[in-house]
């Protein structure tokens, strides 16, 4: 199953494909941290992704950001409703220094918690204070709860990936396929 979204506002203009049994990830937007991130995930996640994503960079990256979470966030909602899942996923993920523990939920309730402080305000000119917002945007369009919290930090960008990163591997294991719904209540959500 291949999942295709498009958004258009005044502020920005995205399209992407979204393969949840993987293949190409390919991220097409300005701001380069914001793509090494996005690529991150999805190469974790185990899922194939073609997105282009381009909006009022003059501005600053939050539209951009939170606007890109967002379409992925349904494209993930989708494929995750498709057929019966694990439904949860965990993975503590350490990069070099940093170490992120990620834990999520395809129970149907989106919300993101994130316990950690970047220790600097930007990478590059990426305002990390938008890593939340992307998130934020992410679980409530996709309705999966994902609980992430910082263990250890050497610097931000490693803990920029460590958590994207954390957060594709355990969204990974929560996406395998399950022989029936995993809920005792009888239904997804």
């Amino acid at each position: 199953m291949t999942v295709k979204l498009e958004r258009t506002t005044k502020e920005t203009v995205i399209s992407l494909e979204l393969l949840p049994e993987g293949g190409e990830v390919r991220v097409t937007v300005s701001c380069g941290f914001l793509r090494h991130m996005v690529e991150l995930f999805a190469f974790h996640a185990g899922m194939g992704l073609v997105a282009e994503a381009s909006g009022d960079e003059e501005v600053d990256w939050h539209h951009l950001t939170e606007d890109l979470g967002i379409v992925l966030g349904r494209a993930f909602g989708m494929a995750a409703a498709v057929a019966p899942r694990k439904r949860y996923g965990w993975c503590a993920l350490p990069m070099d220094g940093s170490l992120v523990l990620a834990a999520a939920d395809l129970g149907g309730r989106g919300q993101f918690e994130w316990k950690g402080t970047f220790p600097a305000e930007k990478c590059g000119d990426f305002d990390l204070e938008l890593i939340p917002e992307f998130w934020k945007a992410f679980c409530r369009e996709s309705r999966i709860t994902l609980h992430a919290q910082a263990l250890a930090c050497d610097n931000a960008h490693h803990l920029a990936e460590a958590l994207f990163k954390g957060a594709g591997r355990a969204l990974r294991e929560a996406f395998l396929p399950a022989e029936n719904l995993q809920s005792t209540k009888g239904t997804f959500a």
